[in-house]
């Protein structure tokens, strides 16, 4: 990162190392608040003057650096702009009776009163306790863990991964269960941490203890309702999210590892353009308001990538950067949205052909889904001919990152932290469906299938260079799916280079209650009465994919040894009868296993 960047958000970001930021700090009993003591210095407030609304959190862990984070808000006075002086303790005692660390820190209204501290000179593989101190007030206590150094061989590495929280949907009971599994080192998240807009509650409907969100400067959404604009807006909706207990809980016990995808910032969206009509239109302002609030409620290593207010671009972050546990796993967290050229079929250009308003419309069928493959083909070809290299998601710069990157890597499994979904989905009707409807079509062109001749490049770099044990672990579609990723899909030709696995939302609308709509008017309506039916007809018109469940929610864990890789889907139960969320979420568990030096899954469902 430009350190005179950086430098100039010293305010927003704080880096300390342990050995130094300990004077007075050592020998705090666990009713030490870290306001001094007799009677030096000015008496700090009584408790009760501050509040941590938005619980603690640590995120991106190395072998010797972890970031913590929090929001501290006065409690007399809601609308105060007044700084709150905030210390950071962290200590591997579990009562803070020896401090490894005592960061002073600022809460100021310009980053909504969040902070944020990366601490150097951590020990690996080492459990630290967390806790933030304003006053007489002391927050909860957090746990952390961080990574063995990359060259270290380790035996076991254990982590979760999780997505798509719509506050407005089904429940978070997943995230009960996900705070109460054992030996986890970390947690991914692939992101839509929030929803932009939609606040009407889908089919399911959503638990009462997720009321409705009231945006201050929402603006009118085509589809009903309305959608963040302002950066006051982006900050209401992660002030709410934050706000509940189960995933304050899951912060509090793992470090968390996030990048977004589209819904932190606007559906479908590409750089900094949004999809709800044909328009496509550009938001700049609106995009660097998502990027804020995103910086600000998420504990990145801003050390490690950027972000530059200062910059009036839209693309004033970057967020792509990747971790080391042992030599065991290689995590390469990618951006799937802000650097995307714009979906490859041009939805005004479908508007225009059905006769559909080319501005004001919203052509997603034809476009985004459900997209015959050779009108795809020709929209690639005309894609490829303007941009003069063939459109892409990564974009070019990130493209050469990712390929080095995994080129160097030398871990034993090289994971990546994938927004949206890699394997194959296609629907053959050549042969079931009357005209014009007798053809392929690519079901989600939001996703990598939208983008051929892109995927097919990267997957095409991972076999000529023999990278082995990729694995996948993605999000986006609403649904949990295992399958091979080959270099060229057809599963005669191909080869194949790597697994996808796919966790469902952990509360978002399964993707078969969305693909219902997006099918309403084509032929072969059977083919969805049922998501068993669904699931069986797209696992018979592709070959790869292992296992498809099209109507869940949940989260996914994996445990990772040198010899193997499993991954359990947790799907949970969806909403009571009454409304309420299940008391016992769990529906099922299954078991993925994928063998070192082989690229192919075994399933074991009902474990």
């Amino acid at each position: 990162m430009d350190r005179r960047r950086f430098l100039s958000l010293s305010a927003f970001y704080t880096v300390a190392a342990a050995s130094g930021t300990l004077a007075a700090c050592h020998g705090h009993d666990d009713n030490d608040n870290g306001g001094g003591s007799g009677g030096s210095g000015p008496t700090p407030p009584p408790a009760g003057a501050f509040a941590f609304p938005q619980g603690v959190a640590s995120g991106d862990p190395r072998d010797v650096s972890v970031v913590f984070w929090t929001r501290c808000v006065t409690n007399d006075n809601a609308a105060s702009t007044s700084p709150v002086a905030v210390t950071l303790q962290v200590s591997a005692q579990q009562n803070f009776s020896q401090l490894v660390a005592s960061v002073p820190l600022s809460a100021i209204a310009d980053y909504d009163f969040t902070v944020r501290a990366k601490v150097t000179g951590l020990a690996a593989k080492t459990t630290y306790y967390y806790r933030f101190v304003a006053g007489g007030d002391i927050s909860a206590t957090g746990t952390t863990l961080t990574a063995a150094a990359a060259n270290e061989a380790i035996p076991q590495v254990r982590f979760a991964w999780f997505v798509c929280q719509n506050w407005s949907a089904n429940h978070w009971q997943g995230m009960t269960l996900l705070a109460a599994e054992t030996d986890i080192d970390f947690v991914v998240h692939l992101g839509d941490y929030i929803y932009e807009a939609g606040f009407s509650a889908p089919a399911g409907g959503v638990e009462p203890a997720h009321p409705a969100i009231t945006l201050p400067d929402g603006l009118p959404s085509p589809s009903g309702g309305k959608y963040a604009n302002t950066l006051n807006d982006y900050r209401t909706l992660y002030r709410t999210y934050r706000g509940d207990a189960r995933l304050q809980n899951v912060h509090a016990r793992f470090p968390v590892i996030a990048v977004w995808d589209d819904h932190e910032f606007s559906d479908d969206c590409w750089q900094d353009h949004q999809t709800y009509t044909n328009a496509n239109l550009q938001q700049t302002a609106r995009r660097r308001n998502a990027n804020q609030a995103w910086a600000e409620y998420l504990p990145v290593d801003w050390g490690d990538v950027s972000f530059d207010l200062n910059n009036a671009a839209y693309d004033n972050i970057r967020i792509y950067r990747d971790f080391h546990f042992g030599s065991l796993i290689h995590l390469v967290m990618t951006d799937e949205r802000l650097y995307r050229d714009d979906h490859v079929v041009s939805e005004a250009a479908i508007a225009q052909a059905l006769g559909h308003d080319p501005v004001n419309g919203n052509d997603q069928v034809g476009s985004r889904y459900f997209v015959p493959q050779a009108v795809l083909a020709q929209f690639e070809a005309l894609d490829t001919q303007r941009l003069g290299r063939v459109p892409s998601i990564l974009g070019p710069t990130q493209t050469q990152w990712w390929k080095d990157t995994l080129k160097a890597s030398t871990s034993t499994w090289k994971v990546w932290g994938n927004e949206v979904m890699m394997n194959r989905m296609w629907l053959d009707l050549s042969s079931l469906a009357p005209a014009p409807g007798n053809t392929v079509f690519v079901l989600d062109c939001d996703a990598w299938d939208g983008y051929p001749s892109h995927k097919a490049d990267l997957m095409s770099f991972v076999k000529a260079q023999g990278i082995g044990n990729l694995v996948a672990i993605t999000g986006d579609l609403h649904a949990f799916q295992a399958g091979i990723v080959r270099d060229v899909p057809n599963p005669s030709t191909g080869t194949p280079v790597m697994i996808d696995l796919m966790s469902a939302g952990m509360s978002s609308q399964p993707f078969f209650e969305d693909v219902k709509t997006y099918a309403a008017g084509m032929p072969l309506a059977s083919l969805f009465s049922s998501s068993a039916v669904f699931d069986t007809f797209i696992r018979q018109n592709n070959p790869d994919m292992l296992y498809a469940d099209h109507d869940g929610i949940g989260y996914a864990t994996a445990t990772v040894t040198p010899t193997q890789f499993i991954a359990i889907f947790n799907k949970m139960k969806l909403l009571n009868a009454d409304g309420s969320a299940p008391q016992s979420p769990l529906q099922k568990r299954t078991r993925l296993t994928i063998n070192a030096g082989a690229v192919s899954v075994s399933v074991e469902d009902n474990v």
